[in-house]
């Protein structure tokens, strides 16, 4: 037996997912047009967009964490102090150059 669209429904947690996959990859796509935009306009409208998909895909995120459908586990103290330390290294080099 053939399903039809009606038949098929997606569950909560599965429409956030969609939600949530789709909000990032939108997000990968303006990213890669403000890094290659040569106008000041269009990157201007391209950041817009950018930080308006960035809010909506932390809607949803919160939206999940809230319904136990998203799991994130806390940063082990000394691996945000080793990271902070890379970052300000490379930081640092990049600004001496």
């Amino acid at each position: 037996m053939k399903q039809s669209k009606k038949d098929i429904s997606l569950s909560e947690k599965d429409a956030l997912q969609d939600m949530l996959d789709i909000e990032k990859l939108l997000m990968n796509y303006y990213n890669a047009a403000l890094t290659e935009g040569s106008c000041k306009p269009f990157r201007k409208e391209i950041l817009k967009r950018f930080t308006e998909h960035a809010e909506t895909q932390f809607t949803v995120f919160e939206q999940m964490l809230a319904r136990g459908y998203y799991e994130v586990q806390p940063a082990e103290r000394q691996l945000v102090e080793k990271n902070k330390e890379t970052f300000s290294k490379a930081y640092k080099q990049i600004g001496s150059c």
